[in-house]
């Protein structure tokens, strides 16, 4: 293929995360159905359990996301009782999504099926690459 300013399909950063994302979500989304999840739900109910508590906003800062598409996600995930929103003790106009014991124990039973996304996600890095990988990321997302 040939380059438009300066970049390929095969060099350009946009790209190839795009793609990379792309291939890891349909695989997690595959991976996450028989438990009724997406990537999102698994990614949301994970920071709602982490965190003990946290604000829509949070999410939707977290995941890149619309706050629309994040209410539609939590009230998902709220729906199946997986999350629950419960007031803020520091904000009384302000609800914290946390996860139910029910979020809990599908979080630890879809922690299994995220680890085998992962180790087919990153098969082609070495456990050091894979390392270094994952702290780049969180450095790009910061």
């Amino acid at each position: 293929m040939g380059t438009i300013a300066g970049t390929s399909v095969d060099t350009d950063v946009v790209v190839l995360l795009a793609r990379a994302s792309g291939a890891a979500l349909r695989t997690a989304n595959a991976a996450l159905e028989p438990l009724g999840l997406r990537a999102r739900h698994y990614a949301a109910l994970t920071i709602a359990a982490e965190s003990g508590g946290v604000a829509q906003r949070q999410i939707g800062a977290l995941l890149g996301l619309d706050p629309s598409a994040v209410v539609t996600l939590v009230d998902d995930l709220e729906g199946r009782g997986l999350v629950q929103r419960l007031p803020d003790p520091d904000d009384r106009r302000a609800r914290l999504v946390t996860a139910t014991a029910d979020g809990i124990r599908l979080l630890e039973r879809a922690g299994d099926v995220a680890r085998e996304v992962r180790q087919a996600a990153l098969g082609a890095l070495s456990p050091a690459e894979r390392e270094t990988f994952v702290a780049l990321l969180r450095r790009v997302v910061g």
